[in-house]
């Protein structure tokens, strides 16, 4: 597909501007380096729509009138009071306004050029947030609710001659007030809640199209058949025919021909598989005939690949193209300083994707947003897979209406319609952290319904019902591994490193854990890469993902900074890690067994013992005996044995090792702690954990916890462990590794 033909045509059409020169961006707190390149005349001029793209089309971005609106109000007359540069939201330094109206008013002239005479015309608008209705020379087309969703009118009936016509947009945005899918969006930002975004914040534009016309397309790649499954929607098209090329580059590979409205297949004999080390893409050619005449015409492309769940050393494991690739990926939450939702240009969408290319992740979870679909077209061509959030209604704020369950099973489903195509989504993750969730078999199932062609996860870091393919735990900071024979397991979040980066901050906040150095920012970052290897090798993980792949406002844990100006560590030396954790093994062999899979006994207290609680010869024969773990019921990844409720828990055991084929130094703690906790190995101090883990992490052992240990006799292991806030839980064991397989 000539996209560049495309961008060609469409400037050519555009209008001149001649208040174009009022603009003037506001100026944010932060600024990326691509707001230099915002033209008002000539805003996001790429073809918005690549899977179904035609020759003809005009791009109406740029300076818009626009004012505040009131509930109630009729269309306003006249000019309207105030300028915006469409597509940014009314909140973004690019808009040109940076103000909060939860009502707004849009109005714009345009002119169909003479060419497109005789043929339909289509009003496309990527995405307004929230509540819109649109009126073409006053007559309106009707409501659209929905903040993530491409929707379009057919105003063919309401153009007047051959001059100029006008657009008024009328947007609704409640945010907080509203029950619906925001993701992260709020009025009042703080912590992991950002700035929010209102009205028009994807590319407008008008297209010609004949009466009877290819309205959208369903691509299924069938590798195993090696064929694509294309179901062509044309109403009213009884008679026609629809013609397809398959091409690799200019060499046509194969033909086919079918009916619109029903699937049929087009082989693919021999295809070049796509994948993140090789993502080809097929360009797809697709006519609509009649009597051999041809009578639409667009083009596509496709990637032929496929995504299941295969089974591999007693585990549910993520295959892609029939064989197990580990999927490591950064938390992509898609916000700029100076566009908020909106890129400021193609090239800046683009460069985010290419950075996490570099830094060796194959995998991206766009989280609790959905991009425009020039974002997945850089993802298919550039290679990564994608798990695409479903935005959460009600995200981490209060006094929260009740969840509208028809407008989110509304966008659920739209979402996926919107993005079935693209190759690179290769998860639906239908909640996020529990937040706003409800009736999750059910949307899995309607899901599932949707598309059996990809993974399901039914709510990464949120409350599992034994439905869809995952069960995704977080962790912070360090990884951890959930545990299933049924499912795929993941850590749907982890890291979240912070690394402040002088005069490129939003506004400072806390993290899960401060780095004040390049070196301790990378060594941590690898500490977690060496977990993530174990992890895949011994306890069946199949996915991770790093938080994340930019500061965003107040959460400074990003691989860059919110500007996209600084990257916080060497590439290198992340790609380093992350080449670790897709391609090494490392095994590990239980010493001494914590209580994840059998319980063991522990002696413990609750009350503060007497100096030396952590020597071998301290008498403990008046504390209790328990059996671990020690927590409460629904802390994360916790099985409690044992009640522990309070503040503080200390905690004894004695083993006996018989190990003389065992190297000190490849020994490691296998701790499950929440909170901060320190451990001793006869009596010497072996590790001090600050924060909480999720699941059972390795934690390092120092060098004298090491000499301490007795491989052929008695030891001592004890514990104390702090409760802070949220649950609590404490286990331990003590585990070998090794290169080679035991």
């Amino acid at each position: 597909m000539n996209i560049k033909k495309f961008i060609v045509i469409a400037a050519a059409a555009l209008p001149c501007f001649a208040h174009a020169q009022e603009w003037q961006p506001k100026k944010a707190v932060l600024m990326t380096r691509f707001a230099k390149d915002v033209d008002p005349k000539n805003v996001l001029p790429e073809y918005p729509r690549p899977q179904l793209a035609r020759e003809k089309w005009m791009n109406l971005n740029g300076l818009w009138q626009y004012q505040p609106g009131t509930a109630g109000e009729a269309v306003p007359k006249g000019k309207l009071s105030k300028t915006i540069l469409v597509p940014f939201p009314v909140e973004s330094a690019l808009s040109g306004v940076m103000e909060q109206h939860d009502r707004i008013w849009y109005r714009r002239k345009f002119t169909v050029p003479a060419s497109w005479k005789g043929e339909h015309i289509l009003l496309h608008f990527g995405a307004v947030d929230y509540e819109s209705e649109v009126f073409v020379n006053g007559k309106s087309f009707g409501k659209h609710t929905g903040g993530y969703d491409p929707f379009s009118y057919d105003i063919t009936s309401a153009i007047k001659g051959a001059g100029e016509q006008e657009i008024t947009v009328r947007v609704y945005d409640p945010t907080d007030d509203g029950g619906f899918p925001r993701g992260k969006q709020t009025l009042h930002p703080q912590g992991i809640m950002y700035t929010s975004t209102t009205g028009i914040w994807q590319t407008v534009w008008l297209e010609p199209v004949p009466v009877v016309n290819i309205s959208d397309i369903r691509i299924t790649p069938d590798i195993d058949q090696s064929v694509v499954k294309l179901n062509v929607d044309a109403a009213t098209a009884a008679g026609y025919t629809v013609n397809v090329k398959v091409k690799d580059g200019s060499k046509v590979v194969s033909t086919a021909s079918g009916k619109p409205n029903a699937e049929f297949t087009v082989p693919v004999p021999n295809a070049k598989l796509w994948s993140p080390d090789s993502p080809f893409l097929y360009d797809l050619d697709i006519t609509l005939e009649k009597g051999g005449k041809k009578v639409d015409a667009i083009n596509s492309y496709v990637g032929m690949r496929k995504i299941s769940v295969g089974e591999q050393d007693g585990y549910k494991k993520l295959f892609l193209n029939n064989k197990f690739l580990f999927q490591i990926g950064p938390l992509d939450q898609g916000f700029w300083p100076d566009g908020i939702y909106t890129a400021p240009t193609d090239a800046a969408i683009k460069n985010d994707l290419q950075m996490i290319k570099n830094f060796g992740y194959n995998m991206v979870r766009k989280h609790i947003k959905v991009e425009p679909y020039r974002w997945y077209y850089w993802a298919d061509k550039l290679g990564l897979m994608i798990w695409q959030d479903m935005p959460s209604a009600n995200s981490y704020t209060e006094h929260t209406p009740p969840v509208d369950t028809a407008a989110y099973a509304s966008e659920l489903t739209r979402m996926v319609k919107t993005h079935w195509n693209s190759p690179s989504i290769v998860t639906w993750v239908v909640f996020n952290e529990s937040q706003g969730q409800h009736n999750t078999p059910g949307l899995v199932n309607l899901v599932r319904k949707l598309d059996n062609s990809r993974l399901i996860n039914q709510a990464s870091g949120g409350s599992h019902f034994g439905v869809g393919d995952f069960l995704d735990i977080h962790s912070y900071p360090p990884p951890a591994a959930p545990s299933s024979k049924t499912q795929v397991l993941a850590c749907g979040e982890y890291g979240g490193i912070g690394y402040i980066i002088p005069g490129h901050v939003w506004k400072t906040g806390p993290t899960y854990i401060m780095m004040d150095n390049q070196k301790a920012y990378t060594n941590l970052y690898d500490e977690f890469a060496n977990d993530l290897v174990i992890y895949k090798t011994n306890e069946g993980l199949s996915a991770a993902v790093y938080t994340e792949t930019t500061d965003v406002e107040v959460e400074l844990n990003g691989l860059l900074t919110y500007d996209r100006e600084i990257v916080k560590g060497p590439v290198a030396t992340i790609k380093a890690s992350n080449d670790k954790i897709i391609h090494d093994e490392e095994y590990i062999r239980e010493v001494l067994p914590s209580s994840k899979d059998k319980a063991r006994t522990w002696k413990y207290t609750f009350d503060k013992p007497a100096d030396g609680w952590f020597g071998e010869k301290f008498d403990d024969s008046a504390w209790k005996s328990g059996e671990a773990g020690f927590g409460t019921a629904n802390t994360p990844g916790a099985v409690v044995k044992t009640v522990w409720d309070g503040k503080d828990i200390w905690i004894r055991q004695e083993f006996t090792l018989n190990t003389s084929n065992v190297n000190k130094d490849d020994l490691v703690l296998s701790l499950h702690h929440d909170d901060a906790c320190e451990v001793y190995i006869n009596g010497v101090k072996a590790a001090v954990k600050e924060g909480y883990t999720s699941g059972y992490a390795i934690v390092q052992i120092t060098k004298e916890g090491k000499n301490a240990i007795n491989l052929n006799g008695k030891n001592v292991i004890a514990i104390h462990c702090n409760q802070t806030v949220g649950g609590q839980y404490i286990d331990a064991g003590i585990s070998a590794m090794s290169k080679t397989k035991p």
